[in-house]
């Protein structure tokens, strides 16, 4: 007689689909998965353990590598930390550039993370396309940082570079054409029969689940939760600005959270660049003594920073907590189980946007 037998099966470490090395192990009964395990700890970097003892001016390009996805908000929180630390303060224009840039940031990784997942269910065309129309956020991060990845742009007290009148005005033309990108792939998105059929009511996450897993970021947005950490920023409070809220909890709604932030953030770089006021970009004041909880809102959700520095500005304690520990956490416990096919578990999974290099750090 047949029978369905238990069957663990392992995803990874190496996979096509897996932009870093993490291993899926998923019991399953025939193709439905009953649990699933992810497996950590391929290439754990130690980099906390290298900032502490270090000035501050090592630590803040030690923060941009714990993960090269989202450099910016990594800047943004540890000189935030050290600005409260020491007191200092941060001139009006300086503020609105960094949100300029964190939000021009927010975006390449939501179209980085959009490609993964389409790519992940084999619509290759659409993921193209979407790689392509990432490569001119990264040109406008570049126009006004410098950098493309690693940029070190924000410093205590201000920023490093200015935007001229006529650099502000190219970006303010390719924040057009993106817009207009991305609300056409969006659309591709939203009304393709493929998609529907590989990503709707798959690996759903309730609201109850999400609220007791702690899910952060458009993990927990897309499932109804209304969190996000750049409500209570001083800067961002100065701005139009709601986030973006989906009910339906499942994959279609994971990536279609991330499009909708898109459209949030050229309209929050918009405002700034057009109400930027005139003024230095730099103010006063040294690094000093102090300790500090801080955190910020990541591409991915939460990330928070606990600094403990000495009179002179070195790091005497530092610990990250970022937001992919908790939406793996998530996935694998909440998303993965019950879903009706193998192929669904690598979808279920990039549609979380795991980020493995700032989990392990």
């Amino acid at each position: 007689m047949k029978r369905t037998v238990d069957v663990s099966i392992p995803l990874g470490p190496v996979h096509p689909c897996w932009k870093e090395p993490a291993r899926l192990k998923c019991v399953t009964r025939g193709e439905l998965v009953e649990s699933a395990e992810v497996e950590l700890g391929y290439m754990k970097k130690g980099i906390e353990r290298i900032m502490r003892g270090r000035p501050w001016q090592e630590v803040m390009f030690l923060a941009e590598r714990v993960c090269g996805i989202c450099s910016v908000i990594h800047n943004m929180v540890f000189i935030e930390g050290m600005e409260k630390i020491s007191g200092i303060a941060v001139p009006d224009r300086a503020a609105y550039l960094r949100v300029a840039v964190n939000e021009l940031d927010r975006i390449q990784s939501h179209l980085l993370a959009n490609f993964s997942y389409c790519y992940t269910i084999e619509h290759e065309t659409l993921a193209m396309y979407l790689l392509n129309t990432r490569e001119r956020a990264m040109d406008e991060l570049e126009r006004i940082t410098g950098a493309r990845v690693n940029k070190a742009y924000m410093v205590p007290g201000g920023v490093r570079f200015d935007l001229t009148g006529e650099d502000r005005q190219k970006v303010l033309a390719s924040l057009d054409v993106l817009g207009e990108e991305t609300a056409r792939l969006q659309g591709m998105f939203e009304g393709g029969p493929l998609i529907a059929t590989r990503s709707r009511e798959i690996g759903i996450l309730t609201p109850d689940d999400a609220r007791r897993a702690h899910a952060v970021g458009p993990t927990a947005r897309a499932s109804g939760i209304a969190v996000d950490l750049r409500t209570e920023h001083p800067t961002y409070r100065r701005l139009r600005f709601a986030p973006v809220v989906r009910h339906e909890g499942d994959n279609f709604a994971r990536v279609m959270v991330r499009f909708q932030e898109i459209q949030v953030s050229l309209d929050l770089v918009r405002q700034c660049l057009t109400q930027l006021p005139d003024g230095p970009i730099r103010g006063g004041g040294a690094c000093g003594a102090g300790e500090i909880a801080h955190r910020g809102e990541a591409p991915r959700g939460e990330l928070s920073y606990f600094i403990k520095s000495d009179e002179y500005g070195r790091i005497l304690d530092i610990s990250i907590q970022t937001p992919s520990i908790m939406n793996i956490d998530v996935c694998a416990h909440h998303m993965l189980p019950g879903v009706g096919s193998l192929a669904d578990v690598t979808a279920t999974f990039i549609s979380a946007d795991p980020c493995i290099a700032c989990t392990e750090r």
